[in-house]
Parts: C-alpha cells; sequence; structure tokens
C-alpha cells in the first residue's frame, strides 16, 4: 500500500490502475469512482479500504469507458517477474491514458482525428499561442494568434483534451471549446523554457528552421505540449518513445479558407446541427475514403479547405484524371482496400503499443500501397503522387517482405501465448517447437505403456496449469497403483499420480514451451525496433495514400452524383449554374429544384455582390444560401460540386450567421447569439470573404430586428463580400433601388385554392408575402388559432384610400414602400399622423425617429 500511495501522489488528478497478478486493483476513493463509472463491484481488501478491480485482459474496455467520461487513468504494471522478486514486486507507471492522448485502436474513432492542445492566452502587448498534437499518428501544428481568433481556432479544432496554465480564467466560452481541460504549471508553458525542451528533443540548436521564433509564445504552447505528452507516455523507452512525433509545424493560415467553430455547424459539415449526429451532413453526403488515413484526411480538408489556387487546381487535375478512366478508378479503389492505418500502427510501433497483428497488417499495408502506385492513371497528373509512393515502397520494400517471410497469415491479438512467426524462420524457435510437437506422440506412447504395464485400461494422462502432468486412475481401479506411482491430487471418483519419468519430461516440454514464447517474444519485439527506425517513411506513405483516398472518394462522388469541375479563379465571383444542395440531392435525387446564382465583384458596372432573398416560410431560402456556401467549401477542398457549371472565385473566410438557439450555459439568449456572430461577421469580414445570413433580427421585436437587418444590409454591401442574405423583412427590397451592388431575388409559389403550393425555384426581384399563416397550417396548428391569426392579420392590415390624383408612377411607388415600412403593423392613429408628414423627403432612420415620438402616447391604450 505505500507503494500505491507512492504512484497515487506522484499522480494526482489519475485514477490508478494498479497491476496485481491478472487484475488491475483500485483503492479508496479511486475504487469508489470506479464503482459509480463503471459499475464494478466495490469491496474491501482490508478493513476500511474500498477496492474494486477489472481483468488485465479486459482493461482497454473500462479504459475508453472512463476515457469517454473525462477520467485520467494512470496504468502501473509491474516490471519484475513475480518469481523473481524478494517481498514486493516492482512496478512503474508505464502510462497515463487521458482523452487527448490515445493511441490504442479499441480506444479511438478510426476515421476522427483525436487531438490534445495547449493554449497560451493573448495579454495586451503579445498575441497567444496554440500548439496542438496528435499523439496516435504524430502530428504537431502551432500558431500565434490574437486574441479574437484564439478561440474560435480551439473551438474549430475541437480537441479532445485542452492544457491552460494555472490560474488561466475558464470563461463560458473557454468551456465550451474543448471536451476535458487540464491545468498545467505556468513555468511549463514560458518560451524559454519551452524552447529549451523542443529543441532537446528533436536535437536542434534552434527552431527558426521549422519556422518558429525561439522565444514566441508559439514555443512556449508547443514546449508545455511537449512536455505532457512526454509525461503521459512514460515508458521502459523514455523519451525516445516519442520519436514518432514530428517536429511543430506552424499553420500558415492564408494558406486556407477560415471557417469557424459557428460556421462549421451552421453548414453541418461535420455535425448536424440538433442531434450533432454525423447522418445527414455533408461528411457523410460524400463517397467515404477506403482507409481511415483518407477519412481523416477528407475531414481535414473539408473543415480547414485550401486557399492555394495553385493547389486545388491540382486535386481538381487529380479527380478529373480518375473521372476519365474508369478502370483506373476502380483499379486505385481495389488497392486502396488493403491499406490499413499505417499512421497510428507506425506510432504505436514507435511507442512500444503495437500488436502482432498491426505488424501483419503493415506488411501487407506496404505492399498494397506498391500496386497502389501502378494503378493511379497515367499522365502529368499523378506523376508527384507516383513518385512519391514509389520512393517510399522502395525503402519499405524489405521490411515487408520480411513481415511476409515471418509473420503467419493469420497472427494472435496479442504475444502472451506466441503463435506469430512461421515455421522455418528462426532456428531457436524451431527447436523448442519441435519439443513442443513431439511431446503430443510421446504421451500418447507413455499412456500406452502404462495401461499395458498396470492393466487398468482406464488409465489417462493429463495436463492443466496448477498441477502440470498427472496420471489419472479411478477409484475403483485405486488398488492396482503401482509403488512408483507418487498420489499429487485426489479428485472426485478418481486419484492423480505422478512418476519420476513424467516429472522429467515435464521440465522439459514446459521449459520447450517457455523458452518458444520467450524467443518469439524477442523477435516480435527485434521486428517492431526495426520498422520504427522507419518511422519517417512510413508517414510519408501515410500522407500520400491519406491524399490519394481523399482524391479517390472525391472522384467516385462526382461520378455518383453528377458533379463538376467548379472553374477556380482569382476574381472575387460566385457563378453557378443549377446548383444543387449536395447533402439533401442524396435524399431527395431528381425531385431537388437546382438553382442559380450569380454574385460579381461589387464593380458597379457588373453583377453586384449582395442578393437580398426573400420569400415564404419553407420556400427554400435557406437551402439556397447553405447549398452555395457548401459549393464554395467543396471547390476549395478540391472537389467537383453539385451543379450544372460553376465559377468560384477564391475566398479567405466563409461566415455564417443561420439558424436560432441560445447558450444557456453561457448567459446569452437567442437575440445575443445572433447579434454576437454578426459583430463578428462585420469586424472581420473582408472583400474576398462570402457571408450567408439567414433571417437576421428575428429574435427581437419587429423594428428593432427591421433596423438591425437593414443596416447590416447596408454595411454588407458596402463592404462588397459576396453576401446571400435571406429576410422576411421585405422593406429592405428597397436597397437595390438606391444601391447598385444589392440584387433582389425571391422564392417563387403559387396559391391554389386556400392553399400554397412551393416551387423552390429562385427568381430575380421581391416576393410581396411570407405566407407564415398557411405554413402554420400545413405545420398542423389547430383550426381554431388559425382562423383567428387570419383575422388579425385582417385587422392589422391597413391599405391607402384611393386618390383621383395619381403621382408619378416612379414616386409613387416609393411612397407605397415607404408606407408598407410601418402600415402592416402599426394601429390606425399613428397612421393617420404619419400620412401628414412627407416620407419620401426623409431617411429611414428619420422616419423611426419620428415613428418612436408618434408611439409615446400609445404606450398605455
Amino acid at each position: 500500500m505505500r507503494q500505491y500511495d507512492r504512484f497515487k501522489r506522484a499522480h494526482p488528478g489519475c485514477l490508478l490502475f494498479f497491476r496485481m497478478g491478472d487484475f488491475y486493483e483500485l483503492f479508496d476513493d479511486d475504487a469508489v469512482t470506479a464503482h459509480k463509472a463503471l459499475g464494478i463491484t466495490l469491496t474491501e481488501r482490508t478493513k476500511g479500504v474500498p477496492m474494486a478491480g477489472v481483468p488485465f485482459h479486459a482493461a482497454e474496455g473500462y479504459l475508453r469507458r472512463l476515457v469517454e467520461q473525462g477520467f485520467r487513468v494512470a496504468v502501473c504494471e509491474q516490471v519484475q517477474d513475480p518469481k523473481e522478486a524478494k517481498g514486493v514486486v516492482e512496478r512503474a507507471v508505464t502510462r497515463v491514458v487521458t482523452p487527448g492522448t490515445l493511441v490504442d485502436d479499441s480506444l479511438l474513432d478510426a476515421g476522427e482525428s483525436n487531438r490534445v492542445a495547449a493554449m497560451v492566452p493573448a495579454t495586451a502587448d503579445r498575441p497567444g499561442a496554440l500548439a496542438w498534437a496528435e499523439l496516435s499518428t504524430g502530428a504537431f501544428a502551432c500558431a500565434e494568434l490574437p486574441a479574437n481568433e484564439l478561440l474560435d481556432e480551439v473551438a474549430r479544432l475541437s480537441p479532445a483534451e485542452l492544457l491552460l496554465p494555472e490560474g488561466t480564467e475558464v470563461t463560458p466560452t473557454l468551456m465550451a471549446s474543448a471536451a476535458t481541460r487540464a491545468e498545467r504549471a505556468g513555468w511549463t508553458f514560458a518560451p524559454r523554457d519551452g524552447g529549451d525542451l523542443l529543441r532537446k528533443h528533436f536535437g536542434v540548436a534552434s527552431l527558426t528552421g521549422y519556422g518558429l521564433a525561439d522565444d514566441g509564445p508559439a514555443a512556449g504552447a508547443a514546449g508545455a505540449l511537449l512536455r505532457y505528452m512526454l509525461d503521459t507516455q512514460a515508458s521502459m523507452a523514455g523519451d525516445a518513445g516519442l520519436r514518432h512525433l514530428q517536429p511543430p509545424r506552424p499553420v500558415a493560415r492564408e494558406k486556407f479558407v477560415a471557417i469557424d467553430a459557428a460556421c462549421l455547424r451552421a453548414l453541418e459539415i461535420e455535425r448536424t446541427y440538433r442531434s450533432g449526429g454525423s447522418e445527414g451532413t455533408l461528411l457523410r453526403a460524400l463517397e467515404q475514403p477506403r482507409t481511415a488515413m483518407g477519412r481523416r484526411c477528407i475531414r481535414q480538408w473539408l473543415v480547414q479547405p485550401s486557399r492555394d489556387l495553385a493547389e486545388i487546381r491540382s486535386r481538381h487535375d487529380r479527380v478529373a484524371a480518375l473521372l476519365e478512366s474508369d478502370q483506373a478508378g476502380a483499379d486505385t479503389l481495389a488497392c486502396l482496400e488493403g491499406v490499413q492505418d499505417v499512421a497510428r500502427i507506425a506510432a504505436r510501433m514507435s511507442l512500444g503499443r503495437a500488436t502482432p497483428r498491426d505488424l501483419a497488417a503493415l506488411g501487407r499495408s506496404i505492399t498494397n500501397a506498391s500496386l497502389l502506385a501502378q494503378a493511379l492513371p497515367a499522365g502529368a497528373a499523378f506523376e508527384g503522387d507516383r513518385a512519391a509512393l514509389r520512393e517510399a515502397c522502395v525503402e519499405l520494400g524489405g521490411l515487408a517482405r520480411l513481415i511476409a517471410d515471418a509473420c503467419v497469415d493469420e497472427p494472435p491479438s496479442h504475444m502472451r501465448e506466441g503463435g506469430l512467426f512461421r515455421d522455418g524462420f528462426d532456428a531457436e524457435l524451431d527447436e523448442s517447437r519441435l519439443l513442443q510437437r513431439d511431446a503430443d506422440s510421446w504421451l500418447a506412447k507413455y499412456q500406452e505403456g502404462l495401461v499395458e504395464r498396470t492393466g487398468i485400461p482406464s488409465l489417462k494422462v493429463g495436463y492443466n496449469r496448477v498441477f502440470g502432468y498427472y496420471i489419472e486412475v479411478t477409484n475403483s481401479h485405486a488398488a492396482r497403483i503401482p509403488a512408483d506411482f507418487a498420489r499429487r491430487q485426489t479428485v472426485k471418483n478418481a486419484e492423480r499420480c505422478v512418476t519420476p519419468e513424467l516429472r522429467e519430461f515435464e521440465v522439459k516440454v514446459l521449459g520447450a514451451e517457455r523458452r518458444s514464447i520467450d524467443r518469439e517474444q524477442r523477435l516480435f519485439a527485434d521486428l517492431c525496433t526495426r520498422t520504427a527506425a522507419m518511422l519517417p517513411q512510413l508517414q510519408s506513405l501515410a500522407d500520400a495514400v491519406a491524399t490519394l483516398d481523399t482524391l479517390a472518394a472525391f472522384a467516385a462522388t462526382a461520378r455518383a452524383l453528377g458533379h463538376v469541375r467548379p472553374e477556380m479563379t482569382e476574381a472575387a465571383v460566385l457563378r453557378v449554374t443549377g446548383g444543387r444542395h449536395p447533402v439533401l440531392e442524396r435524399t431527395l435525387g431528381r425531385r431537388f429544384v437546382a438553382n442559380d446564382c450569380d454574385l460579381g465583384p461589387g464593380d458597379r458596372d457588373q453583377t453586384a455582390t449582395l442578393a437580398l432573398i426573400t420569400g415564404p416560410n419553407m420556400a427554400g431560402k435557406s437551402t439556397y444560401i447553405r447549398q452555395n456556401a457548401l459549393i464554395v467549401v467543396l471547390a476549395h477542398a478540391g472537389a467537383f460540386v453539385p451543379a450544372e457549371s460553376a465559377t468560384v472565385g477564391l475566398v479567405d473566410r466563409v461566415f455564417t450567421r443561420v439558424g436560432s438557439g441560445d447558450e444557456l450555459h453561457l448567459g446569452q439568449s437567442t437575440f445575443m447569439v445572433e447579434m454576437l456572430e454578426t459583430a463578428r461577421i462585420l469586424h472581420q469580414a473582408s472583400e474576398r470573404s462570402l457571408v450567408v445570413m439567414d433571417e437576421i433580427g428575428r429574435g427581437t421585436s419587429t423594428l428593432d430586428g427591421l433596423s438591425l437587418a437593414w443596416s447590416i444590409a447596408e454595411q454588407l454591401a458596402a463592404r462588397g463580400c459576396r453576401t446571400l442574405f435571406a429576410t422576411h423583412y421585405h422593406e429592405i427590397t428597397s436597397l437595390s433601388d438606391r444601391l447598385p451592388r444589392v440584387r433582389n431575388l425571391h422564392v417563387t409559389v403559387r396559391e391554389w385554392e386556400d392553399g400554397i403550393v412551393f416551387l423552390h425555384r429562385i427568381e430575380a426581384g421581391r416576393a410581396d408575402r411570407s405566407y407564415g399563416i398557411h405554413v402554420a397550417k400545413l405545420a398542423g396548428l389547430p383550426r381554431e388559432a388559425v382562423s383567428r391569426a387570419e383575422e388579425i392579420l385582417e385587422s392589422l392590415a391597413v391599405h391607402s384610400p384611393a386618390t383621383t390624383a395619381s403621382p408619378p408612377p416612379a414616386k409613387a411607388a416609393a411612397a407605397a414602400r415607404q408606407m408598407d415600412l410601418f402600415t402592416e403593423y402599426l394601429p390606425h392613429p399613428v397612421v393617420d399622423e404619419l400620412r401628414k408628414v412627407d416620407l419620401n423627403a426623409m431617411t429611414p432612420m428619420q422616419a423611426f425617429d419620428l415613428l418612436r415620438r408618434l408611439s409615446q402616447p400609445l404606450k398605455k391604450g
């Protein structure tokens, strides 16, 4: 218990899995916690000391359940053979399992990255920094960011675990940005200490070769993260156990389209908005890559699309090449099927966590990767990929042949009982195995001789792990047991005995079995060491396969759904003909109504940059604006797009303000969330951005909402960023009369008898009604509620009396639109007062001021 207590104090905040024989035991508060979290039996070893345990062979399943609940677990192993121990067996904590440092397949989602991150908060005179790594693959990156972008990046990465300096204020936003948080000593985040550790670990004199300043905030964050990973992966190999970790790579954010967490959620790229599941997302709408590496890569490309025009066009070229040759595409997919998760297997090799099946899978994967290089379409598009694959496979070919020669076709899941290596691979192993195989024939002959000598026909020679080999004689023949048989055990209806000859055989055979297992374990360790020595080549191979798998998935999607290659340009345009929503077309097929989109650079002589979209609820406004945003994301990711044709200008960011929902845990109402997201857009959107706004201002009073929506639309139009602005405030459509950058679009419907038919077509012009009551009727509101709503609407509708003198048509139309701004909502006395005023001579803000003054006496009425 003193030994247990020492390890427990060395790992505060962790549950301690303490190996005792065939179980991992937990004591005291840890036992109570595990009992509640896992439902395992709670008992006592010593009076007053709670204890609970799990079998060591089933520990991974229990670890997964604990990690999913946010626990950190220190695993303490027996590092000495109990037979050699004098007193308490030596033990050591060999690893700390935390949500962000998982490496075992049983604990990970194969298609999703599992990151751990460290954050240095920004100060008044220095930017903040963020470093993140994926221990299961060795990826390591960092970035220096201003305060207003730091939490956005944390939320986008969604790390499984976030490290913070002690004393960091955990705001509600920060609380929501990561699954688990852990505080570390502040000095570990210091640039000097972090830089020293990084230089020592990677064996360099300066970090400038990696693009990092030796004393910058990024070095502090990366150093703190490296120290944490070294602490949690403590093993017999020491620091060398992290040799698979790549040097920290500064992320050049200007090379990627910025998509914040709100946009990812609104566009449902990885998770659906309401359920948080993957079904119904853009990710699931695409054909899935064949490998785990490809599934992680396609996710990364979609959430962080490229802004590099040459890189985007190169991806499009390769997708087009795969589409041109059906045979090459089919051969490529067939080869990819046989490639396992090379990146994570290589990491487990480095960390000493690999299994026999990992080793065999790696050998097969290298072989299939070499075939993949031959299967790629001919031509210049894949020249770089083909060269990268061949270079890696040439260096790894010897390893693949060695693994194939050494390992059986169906390897065991662990090395506790051997069984991995083929006969003929190792002479020492073959000798031990021969003794074991000869044992069966020797025992059969020995039993036959004993039966003949004793005259006991039921005599049998058997074996169990407790007593070893024995001779069993039933009680009915007990009197005939020879004198040289030494009794070892009495069981029901029989006696078990041994002879000197059987004891000698047991020593020889069991020694051979132990020697055989020991030899296999040494051979396995040697082969893993040779494999780990080729980590750079394995990581290059993994990157190449992941890229090709993602491109093959893009090509398969384009072939299955009729997607086309977008024309990418530097010009700030978005011209889509026959565009479709990539998710809904999967479910609706040909019933989906395609629509065009035309947004230009904002020059007065060219297409408008802001489209005001009006129309009824349920008609398709939200679908239209989202589908165009998704088309832009797909095009920048390197995929073909769901349209008849598309010209997409590069964007620097994609912003969205769609949906409604409060953030009660952050103390934010629905309208506050809406305004916060809108404020971010107005502060950060540039002429190169794409902005999607859906029904802004609906979370407050009608006039406040209309005022805000009007002003926001003006701001975005003046900014010149490509904007899709869906609204039910029809009054805003008058902006197109005085702002050439604004164009009106509406969704068409047809009234039929007492209902409406949605046509889902986007056409130029304004909508005159929102048909909200019709939609309520379709939703099944009680008839009484619908009828009453129609009566109230009729009483609120105020119409201008007919006049004999007709003003000029243009002026009359303008006046009518200005009056519509107020008459739809106001009581008659106020409208009468407004008719005395020349609204055409007033700005909208002056009109609102007048309205407020007129409304004061009516508040009590």
